[in-house]
């Protein structure tokens, strides 16, 4: 009977979700923008997305449910210096799109760790109240399993986020630290009402292939950095929809998204002691070179780098410029092979 009424009410939502509005922070849908007709159901675990380097798992229990988190530990591919790099990546994306910095941090001698956070990619999707808190430790955890005392954090979009709450709660393990394109550069919560979780999952149940492609499409704003091949990022999203898995995953996101309204990090910027760099594209918003000069100034010492004519994923739209900056200052001032393994 419980199962009969869960079955129903998730019908019910999905049916209100239809004929709702889009999720917040969705873009408005093109309307000019088909359904393709042949994107396939695809996994909500990612077992039909390809990932650079072999996946692991580590298990753990969070909420009271045992979860696995997927990462990639991945050993340099030149002279090892000592050091490793963690890469968070951002909220419509995981692991498998960081292959390109990948390859370049290893051929630089740096051992490479890229986690898939708890609700994303090949990791677990429980029902919990997401927050940064919890997916800090859940990265340190690995690092810890990994035997990784410091490692230099890089994340992206939503993962820059999470490296800044990574950084104000452990700074001894943080040698250094990136932002790199990051999303809550102001307070959410002064800014626009509350929405219920209810609400927001309704309208998430009928995310729509549209909405999909708008979503990827405002990360590469001028006309030039668009690529047919990026498609496959929305149609990636889209397909999760076309599955008996959806309801759950739509939750899932859900919850992951009113995470970046409830758990602002904008206090957290001014408690990183470790050397950090904000960089990012200056088209990526209207407000993104304002936002980030406040974050890089807030953070004590802190570089900014804005890459001109660029948007929100500068290592698919100028990977060369992004590259670049990156290892020149994970490089800088670094600390010798023998310091970097204390």
């Amino acid at each position: 009977m419980i199962l009969r009424t869960c079955v129903c009410l998730l019908a019910l939502f999905a049916a209100a979700g239809r004929a709702g509005a889009q999720p917040p922070g969705t873009p408005a849908a093109p309307a000019n923008v088909p359904t393709p007709s042949d994107v396939k159901p695809g996994s909500i675990n990612h077992e039909d997305v390809p990932y650079p380097h072999p996946v692991s798992y580590l298990s753990f229990t969070t909420y009271g449910q045992d979860v696995r988190m997927a990462y990639m530990d991945v050993p340099p591919a030149a002279q090892p210096n000592g050091r490793t790099v963690v890469l968070l990546h951002g909220m419509n994306f995981a692991g498998f799109y960081w292959a390109g910095p990948i390859e370049v941090l290893r051929k630089e001698g740096f051992r490479v760790v890229v986690t898939d956070q708890i609700g994303f990619g090949r990791s677990s999707k429980p029902i919990v109240p997401y927050n940064f808190h919890d997916m800090a430790l859940n990265t340190k955890r690995v690092l810890d399993h990994l035997g990784v005392a410091q490692a230099a954090i890089v994340g992206h979009s939503m993962g820059g986020m999470l490296a800044a709450r990574f950084a104000a709660s452990y700074p001894d393990a943080t040698e250094r630290v990136v932002l790199y394109d990051p999303i809550g550069l102001t307070d959410a919560r002064f800014e626009r009402p509350y929405r219920s979780t209810d609400e927001v999952y309704k309208q998430m149940l009928g995310y729509s292939y549209q909405q999909a492609y708008a979503t990827i499409k405002r990360y590469f704003p001028t006309p030039d950095s668009w690529k047919p091949e990026y498609e496959k990022l929305a149609r990636l999203l889209y397909s999760w929809t076309l599955t008996g898995d959806w309801p759950h995953m739509a939750m899932v996101r859900t919850l992951l998204q009113q995470m970046v309204y409830t758990d602002p990090v904008v206090s957290d910027w001014a408690h990183i002691t470790s050397k950090a760099l904000v960089i990012g594209g200056e088209k990526d918003g209207p407000d993104f070179p304002k936002l980030a000069r406040h974050v890089a100034d807030t953070i004590p010492g802190a570089q900014l780098v804005l890459v001109p004519n660029a948007g929100h994923v500068l290592h698919f739209e100028t990977p060369e410029i992004f590259n670049r900056e990156l290892v020149k200052f994970l490089k800088a001032d670094a600390p010798t092979r023998s310091q970097a393994g204390k």
